[in-house]
């Protein structure tokens, strides 16, 4: 055996990035200079306390997996318990030999050696190298011993990479399940879609359905209403949650891409297609995809999502193999689909495909009993988010927010108290906090322009208001809080119209 030579085959070996296929190479290599007949690397998994083959050669992938040992068991958990190499000259005449996985016939074990050395990084024991060879004399057994310690020493950074690797992974993996677990809690309908209007439980109750079922659902609204959020709480309360669930804006794709982007590209389809890639529905394969703004793509595209719909199969850009996939489509649109029908930029047959299960969310200005409801969801978010305590919401500041017409709807109501939380320093929010097309705002409607006195009566109204609640409608105390005469206050109550028994 010409040691130098293996000793380079292996230092080259264990160049290669492929951590478990370098180690399958190591072995090959024992057995091509060493003539072994069965090679094994086993790693210690420190969290299970158990001693598991990594990488054989020579046994099958179910002999594989039974090589599993505790910390002390066997030779090989005595090696890793201890930290020194074993020699067995017959394996038969061994009982600490376990065989376990049950590949020597009685034959070899009374004509094979077995050598178990540890794999360590400095004082750690890492795993072990354990190696079957025909029965040789007392001389050859040490000599063989020393080499095979060599090529622990060797490899052992490479079985420290993959170890470091393999935690990682696992780590990622358990994060990703964290990650699932949480995602599933945050689109439950109790937390997800705020709203006790009758509107809203309608839409609460066609999601929860929707969830239960697996058919295509065709969401709509306004810009703003929450369509993603009742996309995703469909797709994590259905039995596709552990599932992939992809999205798609549609409209934020140029046209050339859209169809590469949705349904992958071979290699050399198109100019820059160097290698195969994967579209979205592919990746979505066994969850849910998100088609949102689905009115902007093509007649084109049209045509191949319709396929996917009847045929749960389509073609790569330049493929000709169909590929089958199995993903739940929900789609999601701002557009009047049926006026698209009717001037032919919408196909009439994808239509009826998409709109098996529709639902529609109203506009905020339509459903102006959940604007509080959504106000206070907001304060609470953004109060964790900024560290701040604001309690509440002044009276003047929720007329203000309920007498806007909100062409944004939810997500310009969220961006308007997410604003104020930032711009507020009192632990109430005052109508001066709001943006300042809402401070003019007076019917469904903001007017345009606004004066000094206007601002400066509207700031009265509101101190005075509050301080008559804190006081329960005590003038002198109110007066006193404010810093002003009771002559002044009285003055003031009356001109802005204010009950102060209203708020006793």
């Amino acid at each position: 055996m010409d040691q130098i030579a293996c000793l380079y085959e292996i230092s080259q070996a264990l160049s290669n990035t492929n951590l478990k296929g370098s180690l399958k190479q190591v072995l090959s290599i024992l057995h091509d200079y060493m003539g072994i007949e069965r090679g094994y690397i086993s790693i210690l998994d420190y969290h299970q306390a158990e001693i598991h083959i990594e990488v054989a050669y020579g046994i099958s992938e179910e002999a594989r997996r039974r090589g599993r040992y505790r910390l002390g068991e066997g030779i090989t958990g005595e090696v890793v318990a201890t930290g020194r190499p074993i020699v067995v000259p017959i394996i038969g005449n061994e009982p600490r030999f376990l065989n376990r996985t049950r590949t020597r016939t009685e034959h070899e074990k009374k004509s094979t050696s077995f050598f178990c050395i540890p794999i360590k990084v400095g004082n750690q024991v890492l795993g072990t190298l354990s190696v079957d060879k025909r029965l040789e004399q007392e001389e050859r057994l040490q000599i063989d011993l020393r080499f095979l310690s060599v090529v622990a020493a060797l490899i052992a950074q490479t079985v420290y990479n993959l170890l470091v690797f393999e935690a990682e992974k696992r780590q990622l993996e358990e994060e990703n399940i964290k990650l699932k677990e949480k995602l599933i809690e945050k689109y439950d309908f109790k937390h997800s879609i705020v709203g006790r209007s009758k509107a809203m439980k309608e839409v609460l109750s066609l999601t929860a359905r929707a969830a239960q079922s697996d058919a295509t659902v065709l969401i709509r609204g306004e810009s703003g209403t929450g369509k993603e959020l009742v996309a995703n709480a469909i797709h994590y309360n259905s039995p596709r949650a552990k599932r992939p669930f992809v999205k798609i804006n549609c409209a934020a794709l140029p046209e050339t891409l859209i169809e590469s982007e949705l349904f992958g590209h071979e290699k050399g389809a198109f100019s820059g297609a160097h290698v195969s890639k994967k579209g979205q529905f592919e990746l979505a394969n066994g969850g849910t995809i998100f088609l949102d703004e689905i009115s902007e793509i093509n007649h084109h595209l049209q045509a191949k999502l319709l396929r996917v719909l009847q045929e749960k199969e389509f073609y790569r850009v330049g493929g000709t193999k169909p590929i089958k996939v199995n993903v739940r489509v929900i789609a999601a649109t701002n557009q009047n689909l049926e006026e698209a029908i009717k001037t032919g930029k919408f196909r009439e047959d994808l239509y009826y495909r998409l709109n098996v299960f529709p639902i529609y969310i109203p506009p905020l200005r339509e459903r102006r009993t959940d604007i509080l409801l959504l106000t206070e969801h907001f304060l609470e978010e953004f109060n964790k988010k900024y560290g701040k305590s604001i309690t509440r919401i002044s009276t003047p500041a929720i007329d203000l927010l309920m007498k806007y017409h909100w062409p944004g709807n939810i997500r310009e109501l969220k961006n308007c108290i997410e604003r104020a939380v930032i711009v507020c320093d009192e632990n109430v929010i005052r109508s001066y906090h709001l943006p300042p097309s809402l401070q003019t705002a007076e019917s469904t409607q903001t007017q345009k322009g606004s004066s000094l006195k206007l601002a400066v009566e509207s700031l009265e109204r509101e101190m005075i208001t509050e301080a008559l609640k804190a006081t329960k409608g005590n003038c002198s105390q109110a007066a006193r809080r404010l810093d002003t005469t009771l002559r002044i206050l009285s003055y003031k109550i009356k001109k802005y119209g204010l009950d102060p028994n209203m708020f006793k």
